[in-house]
């Protein structure tokens, strides 16, 4: 009966350690992306979708300005957000901020389109919706599966 406690103390302690490492692990990842600059960003974006869609040269410029244009919003956003999480502002949206911030990010999307079939051709565009797709439906699943992971279970559920 010792022996088996012993083992599972054992195994519940490098279950821990182990989960600790993947985090900080994960915490290296996005240190290590979000260290660049909006313009190196824009520059290895564009070579990516280079690499994918098979741009011209000119196409690889158009599309680099663009998600230049995308990068200094994002950066932009993130030390308004950081500013904000330093002064530890705890702000509740109210249902119109809400609304205008979902209308914003939604008339960004549609500009974004928009550029994006002004850039590249039709079966180029069609290519890269259907990269957008796939990437939404990953995004979707993920957060569906965060949710579950992150969800309090009761003792009810534990029995079943």
């Amino acid at each position: 009966m010792k022996k088996i406690v012993m083992i599972m103390i054992a195994v519940a302690t490098l279950q821990v350690s182990a989960q600790e490492q993947k985090r900080e692990v994960r915490k290296q990842r996005m240190e290590s992306k979000t260290s660049y600059s909006p313009e190196e960003m824009a520059q290895l974006q564009a070579k990516k979708m280079t690499l994918i869609l098979d741009l011209s040269d000119k196409q690889q410029k158009e599309m680099s300005a663009v998600f230049l244009e995308q990068a200094k919003l994002r950066q932009s956003k993130k030390e308004a957000y950081l500013k904000s999480k330093e002064k530890a502002e705890v702000k509740t949206w109210s249902k119109e901020e809400r609304f205008k911030m979902a209308n914003a990010r939604l008339d960004q999307q549609i500009e974004m389109k928009k550029k994006m079939k002004s850039i590249l051709s039709s079966e180029q565009y069609e290519k890269w919706g259907k990269m957008n797709e796939k990437r939404d439906q990953h995004s979707k699943r993920y957060a569906r599966h965060s949710k579950n992971k992150s969800r309090q279970m009761t003792p009810k559920e534990v029995i079943k």
